[in-house]
């Protein structure tokens, strides 16, 4: 039987450089991570990035994906946080 859809919440932030993408989804594509959803944008030189990604298939457990994510980020100069997407709608409901 195939697990249930998994959904995290992954947000990057940063200075804008190369590669901050291709970095964040290598990772992503090396843990069986499947990207549901995108978005991203550039404001005067600064890089928003939201994903909504699957971790279902994925070996790794979300703590392990979010400490790696961060600890990647650092390493290229951005902020990756990841959230449940349960966690994350109750922060975010009004």
């Amino acid at each position: 039987m195939e697990k249930a859809v998994d959904k995290t919440i992954i947000t990057v932030v940063g200075k804008d450089t190369v590669g901050i993408i291709a970095k964040v989804c290598t990772y992503l594509a090396d843990s069986n991570i499947n990207v549901l959803d995108i978005t991203q944008t550039i404001i005067q030189g600064f890089f928003n990035m939201m994903m909504i990604v699957d971790l279902s298939t994925s070996e790794k457990p979300f703590a392990d994906c979010a400490k790696e994510l961060e600890k990647l980020g650092e390493e290229i100069g951005v902020t990756i946080k990841c959230q449940r997407e349960e966690i994350f709608d109750m922060m975010h409901r009004i």
